[in-house]
């Protein structure tokens, strides 16, 4: 859906709101755990085509008990499995929220931005003839001084110096 302007505001308290129903999201899943760069490498992953395996696989051990040792555990596997499907829904739903949220960051960052080099280049206008305001501009202009040192004019080559006599 394409956007013309985001008027928007977030108040302190629907802020805190939010915060709380994040909160109580980490809340209901007490059993979410942090792994390491390391430990993730290591471990099997399982996408979507592995999901199908494994709903079989799970299928096989409840419905052929002899053919699993008695040591494995088939309830916990089937824990394990409906802990995935479940997850994978929050998952789901959460990055769906998320990418709205970054989408709506950049969008109304890009209009802050925008506003503020109309802002910066009010400023630099009227500094030139409004006493005070020189420093304002030397302010705002400190977003852009190491910008200034990454993009060196490029020196115009001879035969761009010269030009056709026509």
């Amino acid at each position: 859906m394409p956007y013309e302007n985001i008027s928007a505001s977030i108040s302190p308290e629907k802020l805190q709101e939010i915060k709380a129903a994040i909160a109580l999201l980490d809340a209901n899943m007490p059993f979410l755990i942090s792994l390491t760069p390391d430990e993730r490498r290591k471990r099997v992953k399982m996408g979507d085509k592995s999901l199908a395996f494994v709903s079989n696989s799970l299928n096989v051990t409840q419905n052929n008990a002899d053919v699993v040792p008695a040591s494995f555990n088939v309830a916990e596997f089937s824990r394990d499995y409906q802990l995935t499907i479940a997850l994978t829904e929050v998952l789901n739903l959460l990055e769906q929220l998320s990418e709205k949220v970054d989408d709506t960051l950049m969008a109304v960052g890009s209009e802050s931005m925008a506003s503020s080099l109309l802002v910066y280049d009010y400023v630099k206008t009227a500094a030139k003839h409004a006493p005070g305001l020189k420093s304002v501009a030397d302010q705002l202009g400190e977003r852009f001084k190491a910008m200034g040192n990454r993009r060196a004019k490029p020196e115009p080559s001879t035969a761009q110096a010269i030009s056709p006599i026509g």
